[in-house]
């Protein structure tokens, strides 16, 4: 049977990452692997993500470096990236199990914790978008065989868009999976920074990063 890597980087997330890895326990019964790769948190993630996962790994942070930290450790066909905000609901991740030949990556739906109607709206937007374009956001689970994930030589090692520079190199060997199936992740960015300004903001960056625009200063501007 094939195993899942269930890779979740983290950095201060003591908030959410209990009830985030509480809803991954029946996958650990089912012999699948999860692997928390902590970044330096000050706050007490490393102590509460100990007992509920399988490899608790530590790295320099930033999150392509941290999931290629814990892509180096899996010992599943399959890697799973996870926020440690996401949380997995139903039993939708057995597809990832049987991945077709060719579609040998791909990424969920995402449903936002945000109860106000706009957040339908976003996060209808930020589903259809991905589809269409076959870029996948980090939030919305990227899976990837792990023979194809070392092909490509992993998330390239940059501060920001990471997810999007992934999608793209594996795009060059397949469209992606695009799964109906639904995580929850958080809505607090656009709860904290404002839904219009947020808004502006991550398309701003995905603008200038498509113009060329460096990451190292696109990360500058995000944080």
């Amino acid at each position: 049977m094939l195993r899942l890597s269930i890779i979740i980087p983290t950095f201060n997330e003591a908030q959410h990452i209990v009830a985030s890895l509480r809803l991954l326990q029946p996958l650990r019964q089912q012999c699948h692997e999860i692997i928390v790769v902590d970044g330096g948190s000050s706050d007490n993630t490393q102590l509460l993500a100990q007992p509920l996962c399988d490899q608790l790994l530590q790295s320099n942070k930033g999150r392509a470096t941290q999931m290629n930290c814990g892509a180096n450790y899996a010992t599943g066909e399959i890697l799973w990236f996870l926020h440690a905000d996401t949380q997995v609901r139903t039993n939708d991740w057995q597809i990832l199990l049987n991945l077709p030949e060719t579609r040998q990556w791909g990424r969920f739906n995402i449903q936002l914790s945000g109860q106000a109607t706009i957040f339908r709206v976003i996060e209808t937007l930020i589903n259809w978008r991905s589809c269409c374009s076959g870029i996948a956001t980090g939030d919305q689970g990227i899976f990837v065989s792990k023979v194809l994930f070392q092909k490509i030589q992993g998330y390239p090692n940059i501060p920001l868009m990471e997810d999007i520079a992934l999608s793209k190199k594996l795009k060059t060997y397949s469209q992606p999976l695009c799964l109906s199936a639904t995580l929850l992740t958080s809505s607090r960015r656009w709860e904290q920074k404002g839904i219009a300004k947020t808004i502006l903001l991550m398309w701003c960056l995905r603008l200038l990063y498509a113009i060329g625009v460096k990451p190292e200063y696109l990360a500058k501007l995000y944080r």
